[in-house]
């Protein structure tokens, strides 16, 4: 009788293995074929590009899991993005440039430009979350509204014309590394998981959300300003939006209107892979830093593949598809 407990239980076990770690199975076996099969995948070069596009998303990434922790969403994370790459744009161009978007603007220092992309995307934040926690709009809804905003905004203001030319400075903070080999945004990306995690697990801030995606009627019961906390975690996420679309288009050296393009779905899908629950009161930031590099890897495994672009969206779809899923399936275990 005992025996067999035992091996039932043994039985669920690995069940449970299998559904929780799937994902990263899949992607471990992926990375050793692509690695067996591909000569040029384990080299320097191939994991800075990878460690660079990570921390961008990685930035991203924990902007959306306040949303999702909180039982919400953000789908306008990948538009705010792109206006602040666009704003910034506009605002490093080299002074000498022919064709400068502000002809009459000073030589500004490139932190400049940062603190007014970050002010004005967090405003954006202040918008959603206003919105939100008191015209209680759905924030699937009302973070989708304002994405289709943001992205007619994005259009209007460049003209639906791609702008580059940018100081070499700026273009330095994006690409330049480290001993010629650790890029600046892994540095820049790891001081703001830092901060994030204080803030997440030694603050009032963290404390109040997690009751909130927890239960939200008992924390407003216990004394949290149930709003008030949506509104910064909403403006937070904004700000935090607003350095990764700095970061990105002095990574990619120009940007356009359909910068950021999807990049929410890649978050919550990375989110979500890390441990962000979509039910709620669950993630931490060393999880969501795990599910951002899992769904890089996946991504360059596939473009070393050979895959097609088309192809690897719909691979991508998929992989939401499927951590939501999963992470449902865990929350209904629990219960």
């Amino acid at each position: 009788m005992t025996t067999k407990l035992f091996k039932k239980d043994k039985k669920i076990d690995i069940q449970k293995i299998l559904t929780d770690y799937s994902m990263f199975i899949v992607v471990a076996v992926m990375i050793i074929f692509t690695g067996t099969t591909q000569s040029n995948f384990f080299t320097i070069g191939n994991a800075s590009n990878i460690l660079a596009n990570t921390s961008v998303r990685f930035i991203i990434a924990l902007g959306i899991s306040g949303t999702l922790i909180i039982r919400g969403t953000d789908l306008s994370a990948g538009r705010i993005v792109g206006f602040s790459a666009i704003l910034a744009g506009t605002l490093v161009q080299q002074p000498d440039f022919v064709g400068k978007f502000f002809p009459n603007l000073p030589d500004l220092p490139i932190f400049v430009p940062l603190l007014i992309v970050i002010a004005a995307c967090a405003l954006l934040g202040l918008m959603n979350g206003i919105i939100i926690a008191y015209f209680h709009v759905p924030p699937f809804l009302a973070t989708l509204g304002t994405q289709i905003m943001i992205y007619g905004f994005n259009m209007l203001y460049s003209g639906n014309q791609p702008i580059g030319t940018f100081k070499d400075a700026y273009i330095q903070v994006g690409q330049g590394k480290l001993f010629g080999t650790i890029p600046y945004l892994v540095i820049i990306a790891a001081i703001v998981g830092v901060v994030m995690w204080v803030l997440y697990n030694k603050t009032r801030y963290g404390k109040n959300m997690y009751a909130i995606g927890g239960n939200e009627q008992a924390a407003e019961v216990s004394g949290v300003n149930v709003p008030r906390t949506k509104i910064k975690i909403f403006v937070l996420a904004g700000a935090l939006y607003g350095l990764a679309g700095y970061l990105l288009s002095a990574k990619t050296g120009s940007v356009g209107p359909s910068s950021g393009t999807s990049y929410e779905l890649e978050a919550i899908a990375s989110a979500t892979i890390g441990g962000v629950s979509t039910t709620g009161g669950q993630g931490t930031v060393p999880g969501i830093l795990l599910g951002v590099f899992v769904f890089e890897l996946l991504k360059v495994c596939l473009a070393y593949l050979g895959v097609k672009p088309d192809m690897t969206n719909v691979i991508q779809g998929i992989v939401i598809v499927i951590a939501v899923a999963l992470d449902i399936r865990k929350s209904m275990r629990k219960k």
